[in-house]
């Protein structure tokens, strides 16, 4: 077998704990000294880039945290299992998702104006063919504070429905397997609550909803989290960030609703992403302090 040097480290740095990481990882190795360092040797090149990302994380994470990164498996699929598995390991994200599909039989994917009145930003009434919406602050004295929220529930089509469906559970496992349930249900409120408000505040009354915005914000939160204080949760695939970011610019340019793809919630978009990216500095200027304390 012919061997492929990973990385080297210097004598006096214990590798035990690195070594457990690899063998969790299932990753074929082995340790000599040479030239007055370790040397980590694995079996090809492409193991040997992964072998010094996981270094990378091994040399700056916490210990508490180093329980994650060896039970974790490639950085590009941060969990794994069966799907019982993965319902007890995210019930929040997996929550989320069942009260948007039920919203979506419920309001016939947005086509039940009736049902769908019940979640809207702003409340509307239905006299015969003709509707109008309420303003928002007497609906809130009346009680329906619910309406802040509620929006990123509401789904028109059930492609609009599958695709948010697929990145949130994809970002959202992230988040509340490195921060927690407690944290990613707030950190969803607090989202959809700014997101929904910039996206009434730019077109005022109007028929909006979906988890875009929010999943703008679970996007930025991983893409600057990451940068400043990586871990292996939030290390999303090549191209990602890239790839929503130019369908974002798309949207805001109008070209995608001229293709015919219906109205885009622009505001909800941008006000998730800024959400999300603040969010993301705050949290990894913390850990970053957290590490060199």
């Amino acid at each position: 077998m012919s061997w492929q040097l990973a990385l080297s480290a210097p004598l006096n740095e214990d590798l035990s704990g690195f070594a457990r990481l690899l063998q969790a990882q299932h990753i074929g190795h082995r340790i000599s000294e040479a030239g007055g360092v370790q040397q980590v040797w694995v079996a090809d090149v492409e193991t040997s880039a992964r072998v010094q990302q996981l270094y990378q994380h091994y040399r700056i994470l916490p210990a508490d945290n180093l329980e994650f990164v060896a039970a974790a498996p490639p950085a590009d699929r941060p969990v794994g299992g069966s799907w019982q598995q993965q319902l007890r390991r995210f019930p929040l994200t997996a929550l989320v998702l069942v009260l948007t599909l039920l919203v979506a039989l419920w309001t016939g994917v947005g086509e039940s104006v009736e049902q769908v009145a019940w979640l809207t930003f702003n409340a509307i009434l239905i006299d015969g063919q003709q509707a109008w919406f309420v303003p928002l602050a007497d609906s809130l004295a009346a009680g329906q504070w619910w309406r802040l929220f509620t929006p990123i529930l509401i789904h028109f089509g059930w492609l609009h429905l599958a695709m948010n469906s697929l990145w949130f559970w994809e970002l959202g496992r992230r988040i509340e397997l490195q921060q927690g349930s407690l944290f990613l249900l707030g950190f969803v409120l607090l989202s959809a609550l700014c997101s929904n408000f910039s996206q009434f505040w730019f077109s005022g009354p109007s028929f909006f909803g979906g988890l875009s915005g929010v999943l703008y914000a679970l996007l930025g939160f991983c893409w600057i989290r990451q940068r400043l204080a990586p871990v292996a949760a939030y290390a999303l695939p090549k191209g990602v960030v890239g790839m929503m970011l130019v369908w974002l610019l798309l949207c805001l340019s109008g070209l995608v609703s001229a293709l015919g793809f219906g109205q885009i919630a622009n505001a909800a978009h941008v006000s998730g992403l800024v959400t999300g990216c603040a969010a993301g500095l705050l949290a990894g200027l913390l850990a970053r302090r957290r590490r060199i304390s």
